[in-house]
């Protein structure tokens, strides 16, 4: 058989679902003390991808018992991430992965295109950051304007007295702001380069900064699944870098993180958590995505083992010293959910239903029958730490006939008690509040 033919068979296959299917629900993966069951080993890996078709006329997401949710923000651009600035101005990056044509070739390049053009990331980037102001607190943005333009696959944001720090996917930007401004024109000036190459799966560098506001943490995911373009396209990445903002000085925080996205801090025990995107194609199963608190100069175990010690035998050299050193994380999220997104709540704000905890963004699966994620939820915290089982907020993302109406990314909590939610499958960003 020839490879073009060969190639559209297996694209059939693929697409119509293929694969493990799972044997736990996404429930036993999940908590502080998940089940961690045996890789699956199959023909070809699982695939399970949903297609985006946006929402049909007169749809939304659904709440959960006692919240509402409305359209803060239609027809943007692939919104994937938020800020709320101090006077209640929202910043929304639009955008997407920048090109890689490295990742394109090949049988798996051949695949992973065409899953992410089923899936709706396969877009062009808007390469900006939109502010949405609400004007007269009714919970809809009624004055919309590009903020800054002419960045490079925009992600993170953070707001340091009237510095504002901007991740593209290849460099952390400052940009001067003032309080009120509805645009910000120039380059900004680079603080710090990033890693990116022509190998980036992993392309958005989310910003966290400390709770003193002398640090900035950048976080970057690895370049590959789990090293397959080989290691040295992974110097720098599958980590989070501390910069200091005092002096420019850069760090290695932590390591063995394959994706983290989503970064805040606990605001009781001001400590750093990530949300973390783990590795694909062992099964349906395994392992669970997570979230955790970042310990200083940690290593989580990629691409080596996965929660703890828990061996990847496809990566090769094995090292068994770093192995031994992996730590295990806080809290899983079940296995494959691609949770991105992570707002804590302050009891010094209000937030929906007067919860006190974690909204974590789940983008959605393509590696598990059935689907997992395509959904917001809630870990309730104690004394800075996960209390109880992850509750739904935000469902209905997918619909029965598995078709993605929308993928929630990022979220953040306003200044009026309500949670936004950044849909990139459905171009809109959502409120949640209390009914």
């Amino acid at each position: 058989m020839r490879l073009n033919a060969f190639s559209t068979c297996l694209a059939s296959l693929a697409l119509a679902g293929c694969g493990h299917v799972a044997d736990i629900p996404v429930e036993a993966a999940s908590g502080r003390a998940p089940q961690i069951v045996e890789p699956a080993e199959t023909l070809l890996p699982t695939f399970d991808v949903a297609p985006a078709t946006g929402w049909p006329d007169g749809t939304a997401p659904v709440p959960a018992q006692g919240l509402a949710v409305t359209p803060f923000a239609v027809g943007l651009d692939h919104p994937r991430w938020l800020h709320v600035l101090p006077n209640g101005d929202v910043l929304v990056a639009e955008s997407a992965a920048p090109p890689q044509p490295e990742l394109g070739k090949g049988i798996k390049g051949f695949f992973m295109k065409l899953f992410m053009k089923k899936a709706g990331s396969a877009v062009p980037s808007a390469d900006r950051i939109t502010l949405l102001r609400d004007t007269d607190a009714d919970g809809v943005a009624d004055m919309r304007t590009p903020f800054i333009t002419g960045l490079n696959s925009p992600f993170g944001m953070a707001l340091v007295g009237s510095d504002l720090y901007v991740a593209n996917t290849d460099a952390v930007l400052r940009f001067r702001y003032e309080t009120g401004a509805m645009s910000i024109a120039g380059a900004g000036e680079t603080i710090a380069a990033l890693p990116a190459g022509p190998y980036n799966q992993h392309w958005t560098r989310s910003l966290a900064v400390s709770p003193d506001n002398t640090k900035l943490y950048v976080a970057i995911g690895s370049a590959s699944n789990i090293g397959e373009y080989g290691l040295e396209h992974e110097v720098g990445r599958a980590a989070i870098r501390e910069i200091d903002l005092r002096t420019g000085a850069e760090r290695l925080f932590a390591s063995g993180l394959r994706n983290p996205v989503g970064m805040a801090f606990e605001p009781e025990s001001d400590r750093l958590w990530t949300a973390v995107n783990e590795r694909d194609e062992l099964g349906s199963d395994v392992p669970p995505d997570y979230m955790t608190a970042v310990e200083e100069d940690g290593f989580y175990g990629w691409p080596y083992s996965y929660w703890g010690d828990h061996v990847d035998e496809r990566v090769e050299p094995q090292r068994p010293d770093l192995v031994a050193r992996a730590l295990i994380p806080d809290y899983a999220l079940g296995p494959h959910t691609a949770s991105l997104g992570l707002a804590f709540t302050d009891p010094s704000n209000p937030a929906p239903l007067g919860l006190q905890g974690a909204f974590v963004g789940q983008h959605g699966s393509w590696n598990r029958k059935p689907p997992s994620g395509y959904k917001v939820v809630f870990v309730p915290f104690e004394q800075g730490l996960p209390s109880g089982p992850v509750y739904d907020i935000l469902t209905g993302f997918l619909s029965a006939g598995g078709e993605a109406y929308g993928r929630p990314v990022g979220v953040a909590l306003d200044l009026r008690g309500g949670l936004l939610v950044a849909d990139d499958v459905g171009n809109s960003v959502w409120r949640v509040s209390d009914e």
